[in-house]
């Protein structure tokens, strides 16, 4: 390797050395791009900050990117037992009486049709699919959020949902997430929508993630919030055992299906 590398090069074969390898240390990055340690430790730092890798002592590990998410109406049928356990238990935690909030997604999408039969609850809602599921039944009182219309998601978002959800406070917000992992705490792949998600966020007393086992471990483009944000997961028997032990020690509440 060449002394002569910017510092962004080097950093972008780091990376494609890393994303190939699985994981450097810091005295092969030394030899192979042949810089101090002090450098090498830069570099990876950058890359950590940069939510492209995960920083272990002494070196690194690569990261799990997300795939690109496909539009709702495709994604259906991806790990559908694996969602409707998951829905069943988010519902599960749902009392009847409550307000809540169910963001879009398909996971989100099995919560909503678990909660169909509930006698009191208050259902406030950006997500069409969840509107076209929980209307006019007897007991749900049904609140939807309108705004700029996402075609791929069914979901309204911008500026106006925005507004509204100034407006209006849940007991429990359940959202779903395109990726979620330690370092880098929930993610999604697209970025005008990120804003909407965050004032989600702050609508509810209790944050529940609802997440299949594929979205665990990795990262997206556009970062939502970091892993503290959020108070309980909901995930299926897939999960990696050890994700979800650090979640328990960080004081999240975890829930498999």
């Amino acid at each position: 390797m060449s002394e002569y590398l910017s510092s962004a090069e080097r950093q972008t074969q780091i990376f494609n050395l890393l994303s190939h390898l699985g994981r450097l240390s810091v005295p092969e990055i030394v030899e192979q791009f042949k810089v101090s340690e002090a450098t090498a430790r830069r570099d990876l730092e950058t890359l950590a900050e940069q939510g492209k890798i995960q920083r272990v002592h002494g070196g690194a590990l690569s990261v799990k990117q997300a795939p690109p998410e496909l539009p709702i109406l495709q994604r259906e049928q991806e790990q559908l037992f694996e969602k409707q356990r998951i829905g069943q238990a988010a519902a599960a935690l749902v009392r009847d009486g409550e307000t809540i909030f169910l963001g879009s997604g398909t996971t989100v999408l099995e919560v909503a049709r678990s909660l169909r039969s509930r006698p009191n609850l208050t259902v406030i809602t950006n997500s069409l699919p969840v509107m076209n599921t929980l209307s006019g039944l007897p007991g749900i009182t049904l609140i939807a959020l309108g705004g700029m219309l996402r075609a791929s998601e069914l979901s309204f978002i911008g500026h106006i949902t925005e507004q509204a959800l100034a407006e209006v406070r849940a007991d429990q917000v359940i959202i779903g997430v395109h990726a979620i992992s330690l370092e880098n705490g929930l993610t999604n792949d697209y970025l005008p929508e990120t804003l909407t998600d965050r004032a989600i966020l702050k609508a509810g007393r209790e944050v529940i993630v609802v997440a299949d086992h594929s979205k665990i471990k990795a990262v997206a483009t556009a970062f939502l919030a970091p892993i503290t944000s959020i108070q309980a997961f909901v995930t299926d028997q897939a999960a990696p055992s050890d994700f979800l032990a650090a979640l328990r020690q960080a004081g999240i509440s975890v829930h498999q299906a």
